[in-house]
């Protein structure tokens, strides 16, 4: 299973998921750029997408939730050692509330990989992230996998005017 994503305005995102309203594509709005999921065992739709395999799965995508990327960047060297540490997820967030889907994905074409959640709410995903460290520093202290520091950025399924 791979997962493509493709970026640009609100409205241009808009445009693609009517044009394309047989396939199951998720619109997300952010800080100042949108994008839209696109999860299947075929091709993509788009026509330059980030492309990513799908490591671990949990759960269903609704469209209509918060959902978090947390974007680590990871060396050549490192890529086993961070799928053998992070591609056993769904134990640790299968019954928190709140919760409904999980994808860890494996870049492609960059050296980023994305530990994908989507949540009922940005509360949900606080309380989890309290009580779970993925222990990103500890790791790359010890082994130097990552080739610069991890971060988090959240979206909605809804724009502000929604």
């Amino acid at each position: 299973m791979n997962l493509y994503m493709t970026s640009g305005t609100p409205e241009f995102m808009e445009t693609i998921k009517k044009k394309y309203s047989n396939e199951e594509l998720f619109l997300l709005h952010g800080v100042g750029n949108s994008f839209l999921i696109h999860e299947t065992t075929g091709k993509s739709i788009f026509q330059a997408p980030m492309k990513y395999e799908v490591l671990e799965s949990y759960g269903n995508f609704t469209g209509k939730g918060y959902f978090v990327l947390q974007h680590i960047p990871v060396s050549d060297e490192g890529r086993p050692i961070f799928e053998f540490q992070y591609t056993k997820l769904t134990s640790t967030v299968e019954k928190e509330p709140g919760f409904i889907a999980l994808r860890v994905l494996k870049p492609l074409q960059t050296d980023t990989y994305i530990i994908l959640t989507e949540w009922s709410g940005p509360n949900s995903f606080d309380v989890w992230e309290k009580s779970i460290s993925l222990n990103f520093d500890h790791v790359a202290d010890k082994q130097h996998i990552f080739t610069s520091a991890p971060y988090i950025s959240t979206y909605r399924s809804t724009t502000d005017e929604d």
